[in-house]
């Protein structure tokens, strides 16, 4: 397979690497009490399973060069696997390779300039005494789970590895959250008749962050409850017993999604409601101000042609006699419209 890279600096200038030049972000070597040794690139090249319980977790990025070669010759990860853990798809799923595990997942992108909506996905394959995980862009989530083993209260396995970044990456999901229902709220509390023009879009942006967000984190919940039932025998019980809670977890937030997306549903309905109010308040009053002058303009239409034979010209008194027939009509045309309940 012909694989093809992008420049180091047009991938990641700012990417914290172990060993510029190589494809290793960084690397530990879990000790088994939740705490971990540093690995650099050559060590993770000849590490093997040492003391019982050692975890090797490689974190890397998989647009540099040797990333690929590395994963087929010196990981013996089959080609169809090491191919999906290097390629663009990046839609989440997960499933078990004989006594390993494969996944692809997505959190949010917090990077400067970014949207929510933006999904950094991460691919990761482990065999129970290696964690490889691999990605594209900056994501956070696997530096939460490093500090966590550098304070010495991390995982201890490959199991608990697994679920300490599908949790930290999921806990970083409410942040996201959260700031959008602050926005609805904030909407709700406008006043949506004086400044309309500014609320509509702040809405359609939520509107579209949380459809982005639906349609990334579903599969993502499908892809957890894919590692939860179908994950190998050293993923142990309690392992998907934290994975059950993360899949709650990210359940109650699919279910908020919904919910603040029914909400800038409602919001923009009402903003179209009293637009259309206004809009009909404005045309029926239009409608009663032609309805009252439409006899009053006829009348003084029809008196003001240039023909002989018009009452009150001869005696001057015309000018009168009009102002007392349109005021009358006037009266008359009131009274009928309160009676009509026009007014």
């Amino acid at each position: 397979m012909t694989q093809t890279y992008e420049p180091l600096d047009e991938i990641d200038p700012c990417a914290p690497q172990t060993e510029p030049g190589t494809p290793l972000l960084f690397a530990r070597v879990l000790d088994g009490e939740g705490g971990g040794r540093v690995v650099d690139w050559q060590g993770v090249q000849d590490w093997s399973p040492g003391a019982p319980g050692e975890v090797l977790w490689i974190h890397l990025c998989r647009n540099r060069q040797g990333v690929y070669e590395w994963l087929q010759e010196v990981a013996k990860i089959p080609e169809p696997t090491a191919e999906l853990l290097t390629s663009d798809a990046t839609r989440p799923r997960a499933f078990r390779e004989g006594n390993s595990l494969v996944a692809t997942l997505r959190g949010i992108n917090f990077n400067p300039g970014a949207e929510p909506e933006d999904m950094v996905s991460m691919q990761l394959w482990s065999d129970g005494k290696r964690l490889v995980t691999l990605r594209r862009h900056q994501l956070q989530t696997p530096r939460d789970t490093l500090a966590e083993i550098d304070a010495g209260n991390g995982p201890n396995d490959a199991g608990s590895l697994i679920t300490s970044l599908t949790e930290n990456m999921i806990a970083r999901m409410n942040a996201s959250i959260v700031d959008m229902n602050d926005h609805i709220d904030q909407c709700e509390e406008t006043d949506l008749e004086e400044d309309p023009d500014d609320i509509l879009p702040k809405i359609t942006t939520i509107r579209r962050n949380c459809l982005a967000l639906k349609r990334h984190m579903g599969p993502q919940h499908a892809a957890f409850e894919s590692i939860s039932r179908d994950a190998p025998p050293w993923f142990e019980d309690h392992d998907r017993r934290e994975m059950a809670e993360t899949i709650d977890r990210l359940r109650r937030y699919l279910d908020d999604i919904d919910i603040s997306k029914e909400s800038a549903v409602v919001l923009m309905d009402e903003i179209r409601a009293r637009a259309i109010a206004s809009s009909d308040r404005t045309n029926y009053l239009l409608t009663i101000v032609a309805a009252i002058f439409l006899p009053l303009g006829f009348l003084t239409g029809l008196l003001g042609i240039n023909v002989g034979g018009i009452p009150g010209v001869e005696d001057g008194n015309a000018f009168w006699i009009v102002v007392t027939l349109c005021a009358a009509i006037l009266i008359g045309q009131l009274i009928f419209f309160w009676k009509w309940k026009w007014l």
